[in-house]
Order: C-alpha cells, then structure tokens, then sequence
C-alpha cells in the first residue's frame, strides 16, 4: 500500500506563495509594458497608428497572394524537400565514425584560429574598405564586364549541349572506358599505398631534419633585413621619387599617344566611309 505523501511546511506554502506572487507581478508589469508600447505605437491622435495598420494589412495581403502563386508553391515545395533531403542524409552523417575526425579537426581549428583572427582583424577590415574603394571606382566598367561574359556564356552554351549530347549518346563506350580503368589500376592501389606510407614517413624525416636548420635561417634572415633596413626604406624612397619624377613625363606621352590614336580613328573612319565624312578637314597638329 502506497504511502500517503506528508503535506508541505508552513516555510513551504509561504515561499511557494511568494514565488508566485513575485512571478504574477513581473507577468503584470510585462503586459502593461507590452499595453503602454501598442498604445504608445498605434496611438490614433496623430492618425500613425492607422497609417502603419493599412501598411500591415496591404502588405500582409499582397504576400498572402503572392505566396499562393504556382511560383511561390513550387519554390516551398523545393525548400522543404531540401530541408529534407538534409535532414534523412546529414543526421546519419553526424553519428558516422568519419565525422569523428571531422568534429575534431572543427574544435583544434577553432581554438586555433581565434588567436589569429583577432590578429589579423585590423588588417581585414582595411583590406575590405579598400576593396569597397576598388569595386565603386571600377563600377562604370561592370556593364562591359556583364556584357563580356554573357557573351561568352552564350558562345559556350551550344558547345556545352553539343558535349552532353555526344557524352549521352556514347555512354556504352564510356562505361567500358571506366571499366578498363578501373580493371588496370585496382591492382596498382595496395603498391600505391605502400608508397605513400614510405613517402611520407620519408617527407616526416625530411621535415624534422630541416626544422631546426629553417630556424637559424629565419632568425638570421629577420637579423639581416632589420639591420639592412635603412637601405630598404632608402631604395624605397628612391623608387618613389623617380616614379614622381617620371609621372610628368608619362602622363604627356599618354596623352599624346591619345590624340594620335583620335586622329588615326578619324582618318580611318573617313577612308571606310567618305560619303559619311564629306566637307570633314582633319588637321593633326603634333603636340
């Protein structure tokens, strides 16, 4: 016979009782918070309040139809037959004795790597507003781009068919290509193996030898460019100069070479098509 269970302390309901009076108020102050923000929100004085509820509601029905559509339909019936097709083949993937080293080489890495990210975060950061720089002073040659490889995309798309096509119609003599190769080169894998396993217990033993001597370069070659360090920085400063000195003289023959190139356009467009250029006097004026 079970045993009837003794009925809690008077210590007990008293600080269940509060418990539940403390959890009770914060409950209330939530809802009245949650009450003064709707109000505060769709306060009707002003008319916002209806404005932003005719938003919600015109928006909500334009999604309500648009995702009734045969488009939305099948692109929802695609998303979850992804999610499950991930689903039914990555959970047995996740307790397979592969992903063990997987998992393994995910945790060193991560605890690797946060050192060297939070290094080389400044250096990021430069490099993409620098990158930003350089794709909005390069956008006026985006739309050649675009037109350049939709160009080559469309010169590719019948030699790509006409490949599938040749590939389909010879698929006996492809799966006896895969068959003898595979028939020659099975034999040769447990040879390969075994010189894998030599090449790298050798590659091991070359790489420990070496360590020791890569060092003393290192530290010699960090000795040798510290103390070469003014003559680096004075070559560079050199460099520099000269280019400053020579941009002058670049910048006329480009734009010499500019008005010679406008010029010989000219001539030739006059020469392919003179009725076109008729009573045009070219004068080319060196410059």
């Amino acid at each position: 016979m079970a045993s009837i269970p003794p009925f809690p302390s008077r210590e007990e309901v008293l600080r269940m009782a509060r418990s539940t009076s403390d959890i009770t108020g914060q409950l209330l102050d939530t809802a009245g918070n949650i009450t003064k923000i709707a109000i505060n929100t769709f306060d009707p004085r002003d008319g916002s309040g209806q404005e932003l509820l005719r938003v919600l509601r015109e928006t909500t029905a334009e999604l309500a139809q648009a995702s009734a559509s045969p488009q939305a339909q099948e692109a929802f019936y695609r998303m979850v037959d992804t999610l499950t097709r991930l689903g039914t083949s990555g959970a047995p993937l996740a307790v397979h004795p592969v992903s063990e080293p997987a998992q393994a080489l995910l945790t060193a890495l991560g605890d690797s790597l946060l050192p060297v990210l939070d290094a080389v975060e400044p250096a990021v950061e430069e490099f993409a507003t620098a990158l930003g720089d350089l794709v909005e002073a390069m956008s006026p040659l985006l739309p050649a781009a675009a037109g350049l490889a939709a160009g080559t995309l469309l010169a590719l798309t019948p030699v790509i068919r006409t490949a599938a096509e040749i590939l389909r119609d010879s698929s006996p003599e492809l799966r006896r290509i895969a068959d003898a190769l595979t028939a020659a080169l099975a034999p040769l894998m447990p040879l390969q193996l075994a010189l894998a396993e030599r090449a790298a217990a050798a590659g091991a033993g070359v790489v420990r030898a070496s360590l020791q001597p890569l060092a003393d370069l290192t530290e010699a070659a960090a000795a040798t460019t510290k103390a070469a360090r003014p003559v680096l920085i004075a070559g560079e400063e050199l460099l520099v100069a000269g280019l400053e000195q020579l941009q002058p003289v670049l910048l006329a023959g480009a734009s010499r070479a500019g008005r010679v190139a406008r010029a010989a356009a000219v001539r030739v467009q006059a020469a392919v098509s003179p009725a076109d250029e008729r009573g045009v006097v070219v004068a080319v004026v060196p410059g």
